[in-house]
């Protein structure tokens, strides 16, 4: 084994020998080539599997020689060194065939990828070649299928029938003898024909246009001549501006009014035609008047009109629409809600005139989704009031309309179906948004034409001019009567709360010339508190004491006697009286339910009120009864049997004379 393995050691290089150094380096590379050894050429000519047992053979020959290295170190000896030395240069000389073998082995595997790429590279070349054929299979398919699929202009054409064609058409072009054996010639006779009635139709169009061009010249002569017109009649009608306001005739701003009434919604509409109707056949005072945005009015009549730049923006809005937040479910009812309570863009405006020079405003307005008229109320007077404390709900807009007609407060909806549509958005009752949308009352519907049947609700509610009509005059006089009460009530209580009862000289005959009793107190009670004092249980259970009335508590004194007495004041004063109970402190507690004579008080001023309502339209009925109990306190506290255990004079000497000892 090692004279083969010497002999494998062996240089790789052939040398020539006497040759020079010189002629070695100018030699051409093939001869260099040929004067070494190369591996890669001995790769051709060695048998792998042959190698692969010289590789077995070497790793054996190793083993046991390191072996036999370990055994003779463990033995040790003199001589053991030189035998160490002799198989560790055969150790050596088997390292060098196992990287050989390596070296052999790498080559082996470069040469392996090598011819696989090539093989490869001629596989993607076929590969290659097969698409291109492939493709051009493809295209010609596509060729083919276009020519099959090929359709001529001419079968756009909607060409007239066979009958009506050999019926109508000359001989010279439907050749029947010709054409009626071959489809081919019939059909470009049918097409020669076809072009004959097109060029004779493109001729009477070319007649038809120069007549409509003439046509519309004259038509353009009118409208310059019209267009001059206008601003003459525009300046005609500035010109008699100072007539018409010398006559009181406006017919240009009357003009305009009914202009814009085109686009009132038709309760509105209703409204405002028999408002006007009756200013100027009644009430020359009464002023109506359109307020609002046109334009807006306007666009709600447009149909949606589906245009081009909406699709266009659609990609857009879609993008903003998901970066945006998603509302969330209060987000959108609130919307709907807002939705259903929109009122339309336009409202009428009453000015309603009374004799004292205050004027009550009106603005009524048109709920489109709930189909309900709605109306907010304003008072102005001539000369600035000082308001009073107890006064302050006299006014008011919330209250001023309320109860005009019996049990009209305005804080639900009159339409029934209204119910329905605030369950879907979640709205309890109307009466929340009152002071925003205005007050719902029943008159202002009939007063818009609108009737809400509860026994045989309609589908559809139309306005009625007769019914507008029928309750116009009505409901006019009702509100001049409710602002002047109300003022007249707004001036007493001014008085009232300085402790003057006024009385005027029209009911000075009512009463006594000498009245001790006065009124040191009147102040406005809350309903709750109302309903919570002792001596007013009998009103509470009456029913008499509603939260739309007004509650007002007065205190009248004569020396220690203290009588009070808590008001019901129904909105409909003074057609309605207002209500006492009474309670007198002195010598205990005395009320209706413990003494008679305080029942005989209540009864005189709640009972016996129309002889005190004075001179029509009786606003001077509050404050003849607050005398009036004045009177009776007196009366009371003089004819009270005195104790004559007591010495001294008596509290309350008897002054006056009672000439009426009953009723």
């Amino acid at each position: 084994m090692s004279s083969e393995s010497s002999k494998k050691r062996k240089p790789k290089v052939i040398r020539s020998d006497g040759a020079p150094a010189e002629g070695k380096r100018n030699r051409s590379d093939t001869e260099q080539e040929g004067k070494y050894y190369s591996e890669e050429a001995e790769v051709d000519l060695r048998d792998p599997g042959r190698d692969y047992e010289l590789y077995k053979y070497t790793c054996q020959e190793l083993q046991r020689l390191m072996a036999e290295i370990q055994d003779l170190k463990s033995r040790g000896g003199k001589d053991v060194a030189i035998e160490i030395e002799e198989r560790r240069i055969q150790s050596c000389v088997h390292f060098m065939t196992l990287k050989k073998l390596n070296r052999l082995a790498h080559i082996r595997l470069k040469k392996g990828r090598d011819q696989t790429h090539e093989a490869k590279q001629k596989v993607d070349a076929y590969h290659l070649q097969l698409q291109n054929l492939l493709y051009e299979v493809m295209h010609l398919q596509k060729e083919i299928t276009k020519c099959l699929e090929f359709k001529s202009k001419h079968e756009e054409i909607d060409l007239v029938s066979l009958e009506e064609f050999y019926k109508e058409a000359p001989p010279d072009i439907s050749k029947a003898e010709v054409t009626m054996g071959d489809p081919h010639q019939q059909t470009l006779a049918r097409l020669d024909w076809e072009l004959e009635q097109r060029k004779r139709l493109a001729e009477k169009y070319r007649e038809c246009l120069s007549n409509k061009e003439k046509i519309l010249k004259e038509i353009e002569v009118k409208k310059e001549y019209l267009s001059s017109l206008q601003p003459r009649l525009n300046s005609i009608m500035q010109a008699s501006l100072p007539v018409q306001e010398y006559l009181f005739m406006p017919f240009d701003q009357a003009h305009k009014q009914y202009e814009t009434a085109r686009h009132l919604p038709p309760p509105l509409y209703v409204l405002f035609v028999q408002a006007t109707a009756y200013g100027q056949a009644c009430d020359k005072t009464l002023s109506v008047a359109i307020e609002g945005s046109v334009d807006e009015a306007k666009a709600l009549f447009k149909p949606p009109e589906d245009s081009q730049d909406d699709e266009s923006d659609s990609d857009a809005e879609e993008e903003q629409t998901t970066k945006r937040r998603r509302p969330t479910l209060g987000v959108q009812l609130d919307d709907k809600r807002k939705e259903m309570l929109k009122r339309h863009p336009l409202s009428v405006m009453l000015d309603l005139k009374c004799k004292d020079d205050s004027v009550l405003h009106l603005t009524f307005y048109y709920l489109m989704n709930l189909n309900i008229m709605t109306v907010k109320a304003k008072v102005t007077t001539a000369t600035e009031l000082i308001t009073p404390i107890s006064a302050g709900d006299l006014l008011s807009p919330d209250s001023v309309l309320s109860c005009l007609y019996p049990g009209d407060h305005g804080k639900k909806t009159p339409n029934p179906a209204n119910q329905y549509q605030f369950d879907k958005v979640g709205i309890l009752t109307l009466s929340d948004y009152v002071l925003e949308l205005g007050h719902p009352y029943l008159w202002v519907q009939k007063l818009g034409g609108l009737h809400f049947p509860k026994e045989q609700p309609q589908q559809t509610v139309i306005a009625d001019h007769s019914l507008s009509a029928s309750h116009m005059e009505t409901t006019m006089k009702l509100l001049k009567t409710r602002v002047q009460s109300r003022l007249a009530l707004h001036k007493q209580f001014a008085s009232l709360e300085h402790g003057i009862v006024p009385v005027t000289s029209d009911c000075q005959y009512l009463f006594p010339a000498k009245v001790v009793s006065r009124l040191v107190k009147w102040v406005t009670v809350a309903h709750e508190d109302y309903m919570e004092l002792h001596f007013t249980k009998d009103i509470v259970d009456a029913g008499l004491a509603g939260d739309t009335n007004l509650y007002y508590m007065a205190l009248i004194e004569r020396g220690t006697a203290k009588l009070q007495a808590a008001v019901v004041l129904n909105p409909g004063y003074s057609s309605i009286p207002p209500v006492f109970q009474l309670c007198l402190n002195w010598k205990g507690e005395k009320t209706n339910s413990n003494d008679d004579n305080i029942r005989a008080m209540e009864g005189e001023v709640n009972v016996c009120y129309k002889e005190l309502c004075g001179p029509w339209p009786s606003h001077q009925l509050l404050t003849n009864q607050l005398q009036r109990l004045c009177v009776l306190l007196d009366v009371y506290l003089e004819t009270e049997s005195h104790d004559d255990s007591v010495e001294g004079p008596k509290e309350f000497p008897q002054e006056k004379m009672c000439l009426r000892l009953f009723r």
